[in-house]
């Protein structure tokens, strides 16, 4: 859907009776005026209204109250389409799904070592043609772009002010891509995109507040309270990977020294695992180099005792880096998503255990921590959250 089009579409769903139906739906046009204190004049143009839009259609037959059967409304989630961008700081991936997030079009890039501001902008532009390429005929049910960026980004004018893993500065993102594509384009932090995701679609349903924890190539966090993103007073908010836990540690890409993300990310972890090998093994050593933290993933599923003892270290860091944030904001639950999270099995108990021992209070020691299970496409889901919450919003609150 054109720029336009869209603001035309919002300043319907302004209303009450889109949300109604997204939250209460299969629900009668007799049922809203009664919940809502509308008149049923009222309900019935703006439902008219919203099914000549496409976003809404007639369901099943209701229960009769005496009269005839009433018929049931529902959100159209497989109406419209939505692109979201899971962009760095090794790779692109671009997505396309329906209003539910089911995704339909897929495609991964790699970002180039020696990546400009243009090359990047350039990659972005070529992933979402790629996704877009059999739906331009439908481009009026496009509602838009949705791009979840690493580093520190002004939502205001979309733009990336720092994106410290690829070295970067002031990427004009949103402007870029909606001269190229003409679509409406939000532009978040990965992390808090990631909770946004997460209230939509995964375990932040119904949460009064949680801390989305994105632990991949670098590590960031979301803080999401009764549905709705805080990013702080110059959007810095949620960057716990540069949270200093050893200031004597290692130099981060950020510039300052000891950071949480130089324990506890992927790259972080293969690492130490080169680093704190036996030293006597001198003869492999040259091969471990080149490892990742997947490797030392897949030694530990395998029975490497080294890479158990590695990784369940980094659920004690990654624990420490978590009861600082309960002592900050005090969330109802923490959610853990990014590559790291998959080696739940063996840092989920390690941090749970380390919050039980370092929290300030018995309530503060029982918060929820969980698995993502958005699986690896979370951010990019969270992505689309961007565009669906502007969709849905009504007086600058989202309604979930």
């Amino acid at each position: 859907m054109q720029t336009g089009s869209f603001r035309w579409m919002k300043s319907l769903n302004k209303s009450i009776i889109l949300n109604k139906i997204l939250n209460s739906g299969p629900i009668s046009r007799a049922q809203i005026a009664k919940e809502t204190n509308l008149t049923p004049p009222t309900v019935g143009s703006i439902v008219k209204e919203l099914i000549d839009q496409d976003i809404v259609k007639e369901s099943t037959l209701g229960t009769s109250q005496g009269g005839r059967k009433p018929t049931m409304l529902v959100i159209n989630y497989q109406g419209f389409y939505v692109v979201g961008v899971d962009a760095g700081p090794s790779e692109i991936e671009t997505i396309l799904t329906d209003l539910s997030g089911k995704v339909i079009e897929h495609h991964m890039i790699t970002i180039d070592e020696k990546v400009t501001s243009d090359s990047f902008l350039m990659m972005l532009e070529t992933s979402i043609d790629i996704v877009l390429q059999s739906y331009w005929r439908k481009k009026d049910k496009i509602i838009g772009i949705g791009v979840a960026m690493h580093g520190v980004v002004d939502v205001d004018t979309g733009t990336s002010l720092y994106a410290p893993n690829l070295d970067l500065r002031n990427i004009p993102i949103q402007k870029s891509l909606e001269d190229r594509f003409d679509l409406m384009v939000k532009v978040e932090n990965d992390a808090r995109a990631l909770a946004l995701g997460e209230v939509w679609f995964g375990q932040g349903k119904d949460t009064e507040s949680m801390v989305a924890v994105n632990i991949g190539n670098g590590v960031g966090a979301g803080v999401a309270i009764n549905g709705k993103l805080y990013h702080g007073d110059s959007s810095i908010a949620g960057e716990i990977g540069h949270m200093t836990v050893d200031m004597h540690g290692k130099r981060c890409s950020c510039g300052n020294k000891g950071c949480l993300q130089t324990v506890i990310s992927g790259p972080a972890i293969a690492e130490r695992a080169v680093e704190e090998f036996d030293t006597v093994q001198q003869s492999i050593l040259k091969t471990l180099h080149s490892i990742t933290g997947l490797d030392v993933y897949q030694a530990a599923l395998e029975g490497d005792g080294y890479a158990i003892r590695l990784l369940e270290e980094t659920g004690e860091y990654i624990g420490i880096g978590l009861t600082n944030l309960i002592h900050l904001i005090n969330p109802t639950k923490i959610i853990i998503g990014g590559g790291v999270s998959a080696a739940q099995s063996f840092i989920l108990d390690p941090i749970i255990k380390t919050i039980k021992k370092r929290a300030l209070t018995p309530q503060a020691k029982q918060t929820q921590v969980v698995i993502s299970d958005l699986g690896d496409k979370a951010t990019a889901l969270g992505a689309v959250a961007l565009l669906l919450a502007e969709l849905f919003e009504r007086n600058g609150e989202v309604i979930i």
